[in-house]
């Protein structure tokens, strides 16, 4: 198969890629124009990106393409809609940047409370100020608010129990029994955590449900002068509110996403953010160590080679988890070829769609089990012409699901 890496990757990994019988073409200087030429004028099956974009377009020219992976864990700079309507497999690699992520969202917790950027700031200046840099208040016994207990969110859990912090959390998904045995207490909204939390740090994934979720009455329920942290992605917050917040209540707030952050790696960077004395900003570089981008290799090349292996695809984004079909179909036969042609033949005749299907062979690879999903239940007659198409074929059933 023919793979486009287009974003920076490990050489190891590309040599891992290339060991599985792929032609590897590496380039990850191709962005917008450049990557939709690539892809137009060559027959590539796989793409793998990091934070590059992929446009509707991109896909829609590249009709060789089966599979896209993010060698990272979200898919929000992918146009998941467009291939699942050209049935391209998207792909990511969740929680391999875990630790990563954690360790700057705690950086910046630390950076916030012992004012560490503006210490040396001062110091490269040539200006001693012990006095006003001796006032920190310590996050040891303080409580820290999780929004999201996901695997950056145990993550956190982990290191804040270091620190002696009282932690409690919200997860869509977090029971009382699941947070009994993280060790943290279960708030039941992100609203109580914006009470209870001296610092808070959100981990939630961008969907339609999460988009602008911290917003003004969040920011409002916070103590005044906490902090805030965000390494997640931008869009959840509210930037207005979080402009009022800083302004207004004196929030100090640590990010690594901005709403907006250029696509080039190297550049000019224009936020009203970036302006603000208690905000510290990172360059979007939570997953960007050594160790977080030799495991997402590790996993893209995992993904890629079952792939080729098996056709099945590992942390596939965009499967309907359960179909929309009304009838299964099951065929015990003999493992023969034209079996299977001929009861989809039978199948199409009918007028009914096949909504999934799989073929079982067993032992000794005499017999075999096809089981089909259907949009609606076939009639009497499609079953006996089933039942009579073969001596190869055992049995039939159908049930309604």
């Amino acid at each position: 198969m023919k793979v486009l890496v287009a974003d920076k990757f490990p050489e190891d990994g590309i040599e891992h890629i290339k060991s599985l019988g792929c032609t590897v073409t590496y380039n990850p200087e191709l962005k917008e124009y450049s990557l939709l030429g690539e892809l137009k004028s060559n027959e590539y099956e796989i793409l793998v990106v990091r934070s590059t974009r992929v446009t509707g377009e991109m896909i829609e020219a590249s009709p060789f393409l089966s599979l896209i992976v993010r060698a990272g864990s979200g898919v929000n700079t992918i146009d998941v809609e467009t291939a699942s309507k050209r049935s391209v497999y998207v792909a990511n690699c969740p929680g391999k940047n875990a630790k990563a992520v954690a360790e700057l969202a705690f950086g910046l917790i630390l950076s916030i409370d012992r004012r560490i950027p503006d210490n040396v700031f001062e110091l490269r200046k040539g200006h001693w100020n012990k006095k006003e840099f001796s006032k920190a208040r310590g996050i040891f016994g303080r409580t820290l608010g999780i929004i999201g207990i996901g695997r950056i969110g145990r993550e956190m859990i982990i290191r804040a129990r270091g620190f002696g912090m009282r932690i409690v959390g919200w997860s869509r998904s977090l029971s009382e029994e699941r947070a009994r045995a993280l060790g943290i207490e279960r708030c039941s909204s992100i609203l109580e955590v914006a009470e209870l939390s001296d610092v808070i740090s959100v981990h939630l994934a961008l969907t339609g449900e999460t988009r602008k979720i911290i917003n003004r009455d969040f920011f409002n329920r916070m103590k005044p002068g906490a902090y805030f942290i965000n390494t997640s992605r931008a869009e959840i917050v509210d930037q207005e509110a979080l402009i009022e917040a800083m302004n207004n209540r004196g929030i100090r707030v640590g990010l690594d996403v901005f709403e907006e952050e250029p696509e080039v790696k190297e550049g000019g960077f224009d936020s009203r953010l970036k302006d603000y004395p208690n905000l510290y900003g990172t360059h979007h570089i939570g997953a960007s160590t050594e160790q977080a981008q030799q495991a997402v290799a590790e996993e893209t090349v995992r993904i890629i080679s079952e792939y080729l292996q098996t056709g099945k695809v590992p942390n596939c984004v965009n499967l309907i988890d359960k179909p929309p079909a009304r009838a299964m179909l099951t065929i015990h036969h003999r493992n023969r070829v034209g079996i299977l042609a001929s009861v989809l033949d039978v199948i199409r005749d009918a007028g009914i769609n096949v909504e999934r299907m799989e073929n079982i062979i067993f032992q000794g690879l005499e017999g075999a089990c096809a089981r089909i999903e259907l949009d609606d239940l076939l009639k009497n007659d499609s079953i006996d012409q089933l039942k009579n198409l073969s001596p190869d074929i055992y049995t039939v059933t159908q049930v309604t699901l």
